[in-house]
């Protein structure tokens, strides 16, 4: 969208649900491009953790600091959905979130290594104080959606006060204390929709979700590349590093299949079903970032640096692609209503799970999920359309 000639300053008034051809704009996607630098330092930091045998350390951190990048990604999707006016102050909001995901990109070394949240929570309070001025604005501008814009400030206000509070405690509270705000996080929505559900656009919706999981997808490509390259300079075994990166982008196409095989427009049909699909995302999107810290732990245990048993590099590639086709599942299959459709799915996940423990889990892993994408294509495509 061109700014020139448009205003400086517009009043926010909420979108058209049925906009036709409602697209993601030019800011949206170096938002994403910009919140995936944050990702890939906390798959990278996974990575190092599960290397050095931290497994539930870095699985727990991974947790905590993806969240916070996930959830201000999110509000912001829903956010632009319904009000974005693009006028000068929008964007330069818009610039402050950004910051904010790069601060938390620089503070995910100290969260990981020394358990210092200090970075990460003041970038993500950067970013929600941001958004607190947006729907401040939307309150002003849309009156009939007043109550639900100014209870989605106050709820992220008070959310806000916990973080900063959560650097006060003593550190062996604050693991149990940020899954607690998290949880208050997660509540703002449901009790700020309650009042008035917000205008977002279905389709535009199901578009930035699938963008945003194209984006992590390729960030799990790059990472594993960019480790491969590293191992190959310092004299890494060739075929096996090119075995992992031909094994690791067929995972990576059969998961953007999978996800890609129905349309997620259908699905948003209320306010329940597009909370529980927006939420959900979080298990697809934080599976997918974890894929390529598996990957990274393929390639850092091929390069004999590091003495990995296979079962943790099995471990470390299918449980995050478990959690992808699960969270698929759950939000994209399930609703079709179809035994057989379903049935195909829980036998691939028991049949990845089952690689764990085996040497060759990477390339097996690979060999399922091209069997589930060959099969649903094959008998699959009448189930791809939602019921109406």
């Amino acid at each position: 969208m061109s700014y020139i000639g448009r205003h400086w300053y517009d009043r926010m008034t909420p979108r058209d649900t049925s906009e036709p051809h409602r697209a993601a704009t030019n800011l949206e996607l170096l938002f994403d491009l910009v919140f995936v630098v944050a990702i890939a330092g906390a798959a990278s930091s996974l990575e190092v953790a599960i290397a050095e045998g931290r497994y539930s350390w870095g699985v727990v951190h991974f947790v905590m600091v993806f969240f916070a990048v996930w959830w201000a990604w999110m509000n912001f999707t829903w956010f632009a959905s319904a009000y974005d006016v693009d006028d000068g102050p929008y964007r330069l909001l818009t610039l402050v979130e950004m910051g904010g995901a790069l601060v938390i990109a620089s503070g995910v070394s100290a969260a990981f290594n020394d358990q210092d949240y200090t970075i990460v929570v003041a970038g993500y309070v950067l970013m929600r104080l941001a958004m607190i001025v947006q729907w401040l604005r939307a309150a002003a501008g849309d009156p009939t959606r007043r109550p639900t814009a100014l209870r989605y400030a106050i709820g992220i206000g008070v959310a806000q006060a916990g973080w900063v509070g959560l650097l006060l405690i003593p550190s062996q509270w604050s693991i149990p204390v940020y899954f607690a705000l998290m949880a208050v996080e997660l509540t703002v929505p449901i009790w700020a929709e309650h009042a008035t559900a917000t205008p977002w656009h279905p389709g535009h919706i199901a578009e930035r979700y699938g963008l945003f999981t194209i984006i992590v997808l390729g960030e799990s490509i790059g990472a594993a590349v960019l480790s491969m390259r590293e191992a190959a300079d310092e004299g890494g075994e060739d075929v096996d590093l090119y075995g992992i990166a031909g094994f690791g982008l067929i995972i990576v196409f059969c998961m953007w299949w999978v996800y890609f095989d129905r349309d997620a427009a259908t699905l948003l049909r209320g306010r329940t079903s597009a909370l529980g699909w927006g939420y959900g995302h979080l298990v697809i999107f934080g599976s997918a970032a974890a894929v390529g810290a598996g990957l990274q732990v393929a390639i850092t245990a091929a390069t004999h640096h590091d003495h990995i048993p296979h079962q943790v590099v099995g471990a470390s590639i299918a449980i995050p692609v478990i959690g992808f086709l699960a969270g698929v599942w759950t939000l994209h299959i399930v609703s079709l209503g179809s035994r057989w459709l379903n049935t195909v799915y829980a036998v691939t996940i028991v049949a990845v799970a089952l690689t764990v423990p085996l040497p060759a889990t990477l390339a097996l892993v690979a060999i399922c999920l091209a069997g589930l994408v060959a099969v649903s294509a094959w008998a699959g495509h009448r189930f791809a359309e939602a019921p109406r």
